[in-house]
């Protein structure tokens, strides 16, 4: 048996808070009919089953029905790890036991895969205990296969009816859940008997709306990343002689970087979505950090730090332009991976468009190669294999060079370059994490048992003491638009990107020039689960501003 250290053993002993409407009985009340975020007709007809359905929020049930009969549940983890993913599953098993000590709760090994496959165990209390508090997803282990296919939805279905299995809940991001609505929409329209629950999961914080405010493993993971930029900065500010290139996770937003931002006060952050608005090339970014850098010297201060979020090179126009054409050009050319290095390179310029082609040729070529690497599984570039961070301190280098010959610069510049993405994705839960997610797994017990199916576990009011969270159901349609993914359009979740006019940017905004020139660091320090509520319990940034600060 596994040994434990002293922290897993006071965490098993964590008792999540839920919200007071999940004490007991509940009963679901109807709000409006909803519709999707845009291009309302196609979603429609694509789910006509699970399209319009109302909002719902639980209540107390001051007359709960008599107990329910015992059914059992599957459960997915799907993608990438978030803190957390264990205490939604704890809050599931729990929630169905509350409802009937007699319900089971199956777990899919591997993702969706193990659905596929007739992979899967039985999570009894015994394996449940050993997991609660936890970071990581090890308990069934997570995958990426996407459930798209007739065949893969039926094979799902053999075992889910053998199993006796009245709902699926997958725990993941927006493609996850986006897979969840179209399996619920197949289920519905064959009347299969089965429902399909989704939660909100993704580190990176692009999964959110006015019902779902955060997804969960967002908290932990930026808590993770600022306790290390802190002591970066400590020993940038103990130094004093290096710049350090900070690459952060967050591939379609800046939701990090910000997030980070407001808890460290680097004396740089690039958000990809200023970038993109305000139409800047390379040029414009390098030429920013340099003018810093400079200034900075003057001072005497040749050390700072510089935060980048993954997916930058995206949202820069010129360069977002040629990948989309990328991406379409290689999803349509299946044997592109047998040519070899030089061929591929000559066949991807003799296939843009002229003006595409120039920005790749000028592009260096370990850049412009680590574009045509293998796609992800939804066909887009793996922006996180491009060392963003090197290709601009090496680009700052140049451009302080031209400076200092002309007179411009004085000071000495080194470079430090580090990219933070896996540190956080499984770390334990902050005590916020553990509270939310427990309460996104215990909630949605509460859907299957009212017989909700396309809907995606809620729970908000997050900035506030857990007792006063709300919780309910959102339509996953609701969150839906029509995107171009592998060359062809199809209904994704819409992602939800910086708001550069939200309240956690413009505070950004409001300090960052005066971060520029002077050593503002903060020291957010290690991740607190013991001690008094402001230094334990205190949610993200982010949702601070967004819903209470000022």
């Amino acid at each position: 048996m596994t040994k434990k250290s002293a922290l897993q053993k006071a965490r098993a002993a964590y008792q999540p808070k839920l919200p007071s409407a999940l004490w007991g009985a509940v009963k679901a009340v109807e709000g409006e009919p909803t519709q999707s975020v845009a291009d309302q007709e196609e979603i429609k007809a694509l789910f006509p089953n699970t399209y319009g359905l109302p909002e719902l929020t639980f209540e107390k049930d001051p007359k709960p029905a008599k107990v329910t009969t015992p059914f059992n549940v599957g459960v997915i983890l799907s993608g990438g790890q978030a803190p957390g993913g264990h205490n939604v599953i704890s809050g599931l098993f729990d929630g169905i036991k509350a409802i009937n000590k007699e319900c089971r709760l199956y777990g899919f090994l591997m993702g969706p895969g193990g659905l596929v496959d007739h992979q899967y165990i039985e999570l009894t209390s015994s394996i449940i205990d050993e997991y609660r508090n936890t970071g990581g997803f090890d308990i069934i282990g997570s995958g990426r296969t996407k459930l798209e296919e007739v065949e893969q939805f039926e094979k799902g279905l053999e075992i889910l009816r053998e199993l006796n299995i009245k709902a699926l809940v997958i725990i993941g991001g927006d493609d996850s859940n986006t897979n969840a609505c179209v399996l619920a929409e197949y289920y519905k329209a064959h009347n299969a008997g089965v429902q399909v629950i989704g939660c909100p999961k993704t580190i990176d914080g692009d999964l959110k709306n006015d019902m779902i405010e955060t997804s969960f493993g967002f908290d932990t993971a930026t808590k993770v990343y600022s306790e290390v930029i802190g002591n970066i900065q400590r020993d940038c500010n103990s130094a004093k002689k290096y710049w350090h290139f900070i690459k952060l996770m967050g591939r379609s937003a800046s939701h990090i970087a910000l997030e980070c931002a407001l808890q460290v006060q680097p004396n740089y952050c690039i958000i990809s979505e200023e970038v993109e608005a305000k139409n800047q090339t390379l040029d414009d970014i390098v030429s920013g950090i340099a003018a810093v850098v400079a200034k900075r010297a003057e001072n005497g201060d040749n050390f700072g730090t510089v935060l980048i979020p993954e997916g930058l090179i995206e949202f820069i126009p010129a360069m977002k332009a040629l990948i989309a054409e990328l991406n379409d050009l290689l999803a349509h050319t299946p044997d592109f991976a047998a040519k070899s290095e030089d061929e591929q390179r000559s066949f991807v310029i003799a296939n843009l468009k002229p003006e595409n082609a120039k920005i790749f040729e000028s592009l260096p070529k370990g850049v412009a190669r680590q574009l045509t690497l293998d796609r992800d599984p939804h066909g887009n570039v793996q922006v996180s294999l491009i060392e963003t961070e090197k290709l601009l301190s090496e680009m700052v280098g140049k451009k302080l060079a031209d400076m200092k010959a002309a007179g411009k610069y004085v000071g000495k510049f080194a470079a430090q370059h580090h990219f933070f993405g896996y540190e956080g994705r499984c770390a334990d839960p902050s005590n916020f994490d553990a509270d939310y997610c427990y309460a996104l797994g215990y909630n949605a017990a509460q859907l299957i048992n009212c017989g909700a199916t396309g809907y995606m576990s809620s729970v908000r009011n997050l900035t506030k003491p857990s007792v006063q969270w709300v919780a309910g159901g959102i339509p996953i349609t609701m969150m839906m638009n029509m995107e171009r993914r592998n060359g062809k359009m199809k209904p994704v979740i819409q992602k939800a990107l910086v708001d550069l006019n939200g309240k956690p940017f413009k505070k950004f905004a409001e300090q960052r020039d005066e971060w520029a020139l002077n050593t503002c660091y903060m020291y957010p320090g290690p991740i607190q689960y013991f001690g008094p509520a402001e230094v334990c319990d205190q949610p993200s940034r982010t949702l601070y501003y967004e819903q209470d600060g000022k």
